[in-house]
């Protein structure tokens, strides 16, 4: 099942791509919405390879992920394959810089069922496609004013 959605931010390409390399700030909101994450790289810098395993509350069950970031094309391109119960995702931003001001974000996600279970919620969620790309753009609208506000305030 496949997602996209695009939207576009009132910064620079830099300052949003410094944004989305923000790992430790995202592993800190993670935490806030009560999911537990940790980072099991001994990686540095921001880089492929960067890796993290998660543990989260979804549909009444506890479910566990991993997460490995795949791509981190400065300033440009982020990939990360994401391992849960039966799906694999791999979520794909792409930033194009539209002017010195204004980035255009592409966010796209590909779930793949890898077993039965997952074949039927990928195929529940397919039947209520309308509704789930609505959400998800909706959140990914969020998401990006939020990168925006940030981007914004660092640059104060």
């Amino acid at each position: 099942m496949k997602l996209a959605t695009r939207e576009d931010i009132d910064a620079p390409i830099e300052a949003v791509f410094e944004q989305l390399s923000d790992f430790e700030g995202f592993e800190r909101a993670i935490m806030r919405r009560g999911a537990e994450v940790q980072r099991i790289d001994d990686l540095k810098a921001p880089g492929p390879g960067m890796a993290w395993t998660t543990s989260f509350g979804f549909r009444g069950r506890r479910r566990e992920a991993r997460i490995d970031l795949a791509e981190h094309a400065h300033p440009d391109r982020l990939r990360a394959a994401v391992k849960t119960s039966g799906v694999e995702m791999d979520v794909l931003i792409d930033l194009v810089e539209m002017s010195k001001t204004r980035t255009r974000m592409n966010f796209a996600l590909d779930a793949r069922p890898k077993s039965i279970p997952a074949r039927l919620m990928i195929q529940s969620l397919k039947l209520a496609r309308q509704t789930m790309l609505k959400r998800f753009r909706k959140r990914v609208a969020e998401f990006a004013a939020d990168i925006e506000a940030r981007a914004k305030s660092q640059s104060l």
